[in-house]
C-alpha cells in the first residue's frame, strides 16, 4: 500500500511539474535575458514571431494527435497479432513496424509531401510511422507472457474469451504496455521537431531557424524545452508504469 501511495503522490507531482514547466515557457522575457547573456554576440536571442508558450503548445498538440493516432493502431494491432487470426501475420507485421522505425522521419515527410501537401498530415504520417514499434511490440509482449494456468484458471471459472481478455490478460499485461507508451511517448517528443519543415510548427521552428542561420541561443530556445518536457514525460509515465500490477 507504502508503495501504490508513493507512486500516486510520484505521478501528482511529475504533473506538477509539467505544468510548472509550462509556466516557465510563459516567461519569454527571461528567457531572452538568459539567452542574451549567453550569447551576447547575437543580436536575436529568441524566436520573435511567436512565443515560446504558443510553439510549446503547438508542439504538445502534435505529439498529442500522433501518440493518439499510435495508441489507436497499435494496441488493437497488438491484440490482434495474439488471437489465432493474427498469429501468422506476426513476423511480417513485426519487420513493417521495426522498418517504420528505422526509416528516418524526414524522409518519411519527404514521400508523403506530395501527396498530403504541407501541414500536419504528413508530420503524423511520420511520427505515427516512428513511434508505433513499441506500443505493438510491447502489446504483443506483454498479453504473450500471460502465464497460460492463469488463463486455464479463468476458462475453469467459466470466463468468455471477453471476460478472460479484460479481468485476467490485459491487468497482467498493463504493466508491459504502459512501458510502450511511455518509451513511444518520449520518442514522438523529441522527433516532432522536425514538423517544422514542412510548416507544421512546434518547438522545432525556433531549432530549425538557429541552424538556419547559425544562431546556438534559438537552437537552445527549442532544444531545451523538448529535452525538458521529454524528461518530465518519461517521469510521469514511469510512475503511471510503477501503479499497473506486477504480472
Amino acid at each position: 500500500m507504502r508503495r501504490r501511495t508513493r507512486a500516486w503522490l510520484g505521478f501528482g507531482a511529475s504533473l506538477a511539474l509539467l505544468g510548472l514547466a509550462f509556466l516557465l515557457f510563459a516567461q519569454q522575457d527571461a528567457w531572452a535575458a538568459v539567452l542574451a547573456r549567453l550569447f551576447p554576440q547575437q543580436r536575436t536571442v529568441v524566436f520573435e514571431r511567436t512565443s515560446l508558450l504558443a510553439l510549446a503548445w503547438q508542439h504538445v498538440a502534435i505529439v498529442g494527435a500522433s501518440l493518439g493516432l499510435i495508441l489507436a493502431i497499435g494496441l488493437p494491432l497488438g491484440v490482434w497479432l495474439t488471437r489465432a487470426s493474427g498469429r501468422p501475420f506476426l513476423a511480417l507485421v513485426s519487420s513493417l513496424v521495426s522498418a517504420g522505425q528505422a526509416f528516418p522521419p524526414v524522409a518519411v515527410l519527404a514521400l508523403a509531401l506530395p501527396f498530403f501537401g504541407f501541414g500536419a498530415r504528413p508530420t503524423l504520417i511520420a511520427l505515427v510511422a516512428y513511434g508505433l514499434l513499441p506500443v505493438t511490440s510491447n502489446t504483443v509482449a506483454g498479453l504473450r507472457a500471460v502465464p497460460s494456468d492463469l488463463k486455464e484458471a479463468g476458462r475453469g471459472l467459466g470466463m468468455g474469451p471477453g471476460a478472460l481478455f479484460w479481468r485476467v490478460e490485459v491487468p497482467l499485461a498493463l504493466r508491459t504496455v504502459l512501458a510502450g507508451v511511455r518509451v513511444s511517448a518520449v520518442y514522438t517528443l523529441g522527433t516532432a521537431t522536425v514538423a517544422p519543415i514542412i510548416g507544421a510548427g512546434g518547438l522545432g521552428v525556433p531549432i530549425i531557424a538557429g541552424l538556419a542561420v547559425g544562431n546556438l541561443a534559438l537552437v537552445l530556445q527549442g532544444a531545451v524545452p523538448v529535452a525538458l518536457l521529454a524528461v518530465l514525460t518519461d517521469l510521469a509515465l514511469g510512475r503511471l508504469v510503477a501503479l499497473a500490477p506486477e504480472a
